[in-house]
């Protein structure tokens, strides 16, 4: 059987097509096999480990502030490079990246719970340190990527929408399994074994005698083998976090995205010229860090894109432990949590289908403008569970992030299409086109709000405000610490969809008539 011709383009490329889109996709369900962790570390190290809330905000804050400050470092690392490689430069970035997460996404979660403090600390912040040079090393070059794959701002909205499908599921895979696989839902075996990975609450020695643990604190009835276990303090069905099966798991998910880059690599074709934002042109001009940045803050739909994106992390980032912790110690389903967050991302895989002809027709700006609208109302409803009947509490949190994630899907199918369109706005008003700077500065924000957001939150949550002692995990905790735990995730997910509604309707400029302007004058 002869074998099928390829197409070629005009430049003598393989032509554009579904094998770059499920290639693209593929590399971002690699980045999110590891980045879909985040949330877990902090679980992780609060739970588990029980490191206390106010040394670990402050560790958290510092080793995400050398995360921010060392994305802008290899991206200029990147545009400076000049050398040529046998698989492209991006390429080559990115296998060096992907390699070192293969043991690097397990790195930050060493479980060595009965280690003094000073010990947690060091392995903490050396683990997160080499997980984070080794994302960061995979992931600014495959989003710069996305502008030399192809030139055409369809294709291109194109392989953003794939980008987001493979980011989706990349999140929904270990989101959905790994609380399942984690938390142990405790049942009645007739001892009280368990009651020793705890320490008692101060003053709350009596409610937590052993004997109290063979009687349903509900109903005042025995329990029969089998039973759900539930606590004395809150009602809820007492879950433990299996901690010695985080780091496995962190292992086989770097296998799987290590996997997934290599599919990449040998798949997606690029037809751009690696070398352009070098400005070789301008006698091989050095990228200045300082122009640059003063460059970006008047690049003002990039500054939309992060605003959204900082505000999206600084919402949902910082809300997922404290939303973990509100599973396991108000509804007692943090083995459940993952699933129930698939809610929220049902409505993006609704949307995608029809993103391509929407952005066609419209425009990005104002497709993401009215998802975040959905998002504002999804944020409204998240404010309203905490005040109803507990038992339909978790119903009425659902339908709040169904909308939610309605909004979100809306801007994340086109959230890189109008980063790459800020990067050309760039180039249009500049003159330069410094694509990895750009991007590496929007990563930058991005990663500035997920290490000032959860470190934030979990400083908070150690306050009286909330009142979390991670010295007795999730099963010491009062009630009144539970609801307070639902009202600062309510708060987190509307001030989430507040940011993605300022970035993308108010501040990004780049509107369907704007585009087709700055390509003319660009020649594309």
């Amino acid at each position: 059987m002869a074998k099928k011709q390829v197409q070629l383009d005009e430049k003598g490329f393989r032509k554009f097509g579904i094998r770059d889109k499920l290639a693209y996709a593929a590399g971002d369900f690699g980045c999110n096999m590891s980045f879909a962790l985040k949330s877990t570390v902090q679980t992780f190290w609060l739970v588990f480990m029980m490191m206390e809330t106010g040394l670990f905000s402050l560790l958290l804050l510092a080793v995400q502030a050398w995360d921010a400050i060392n994305d802008p470092l290899i991206g200029s690392l990147i545009d400076s490079d000049k050398r040529k490689y046998k698989m492209g430069k991006y390429k080559t970035y990115i296998f060096i990246g992907a390699l070192a997460l293969l043991v690097g996404g397990a790195a930050v979660f060493l479980p060595f719970p009965n280690a003094s403090t000073a010990v947690k600390a060091m392995l903490f912040v050396l683990g997160y340190v080499i997980w984070d040079a080794a994302y960061t090393m995979a992931n600014v070059p495959y989003g710069t990527m996305l502008n030399i794959i192809t030139d055409d701002a369809g294709e291109r909205a194109q392989l953003s929408v794939f980008r987001s499908i493979g980011g989706a599921v990349g999140n929904l895979v270990p989101g959905i399994i790994l609380p399942m696989l984690i938390w142990q839902k405790v049942t009645y075996d007739g001892t009280t074994d368990f009651l020793s990975r705890i320490e008692i609450p101060e003053g709350a020695e009596a409610a937590f005698a052993p004997e109290n643990f063979h009687t349903n604190p509900l109903t005042g009835e025995a329990y029969a083998i089998g039973d759900k276990v539930l606590s004395p303090l809150t009602g809820s069905q007492i879950e433990v976090l299996l901690g010695n099966k985080v780091f496995f798991a962190a292992l086989i998910m770097g296998v799987l995205g290590f996997a997934c880059f290599m599919y990449m690599l040998k798949n997606v074709t690029i037809r751009g010229n690696e070398y352009a934002q070098l400005n070789q042109e301008n006698g091989g001009e050095k990228i200045n860090l300082i122009k640059s940045l003063g460059a970006f803050m008047r690049n003002r739909p990039a500054v939309g894109c992060t605003v959204a994106a900082m505000g999206m992390f600084l919402g949902m980032q910082s809300a997922a432990t404290a939303n973990t912790i509100m599973f396991a110690t108000h509804f007692g389903q943090a083995s459940m949590s993952g699933l129930v967050q698939m809610v929220g991302f049902l409505p993006m895989f609704l949307f995608m289908p029809f993103a391509t002809k929407l952005v066609t027709k419209f425009g990005k700006k104002e497709v993401a403008s009215v998802g975040s609208i959905a998002g504002l109302i999804g944020g409204a409803i998240m404010c309203v569970f905490p005040l109803c009947p507990k038992d339909i509490q978790l119903i009425v949190y659902m339908i709040g992030l169904v909308f939610f994630g309605l909004g979100l899907g809306f801007y994340n199918c086109v959230s890189w299409a109008m980063m790459g369109d800020a990067i050309d706005y760039n180039e249009w008003k500049t003159g330069k086109r410094e694509e990895s700077v750009v991007y590496a500065l929007h990563s930058f924000f991005r990663k500035l709000a997920q290490g000032v957001g959860p470190a934030a939150v979990i400083a908070i949550m150690g306050t009286s405000l909330i009142g979390y002692n991670s010295a007795l995990g999730t099963i010491g905790q009062s009630v009144e610490t539970a609801g307070r735990l639902c009202w600062l995730v309510a708060g987190l997910y509307m001030f989430s969809a507040v940011c993605q509604f300022v970035g993308v309707a108010i501040i990004y400029n780049v509107d369907k008539k704007t585009l087709e302007k700055m390509n003319k004058e660009l020649g594309r």
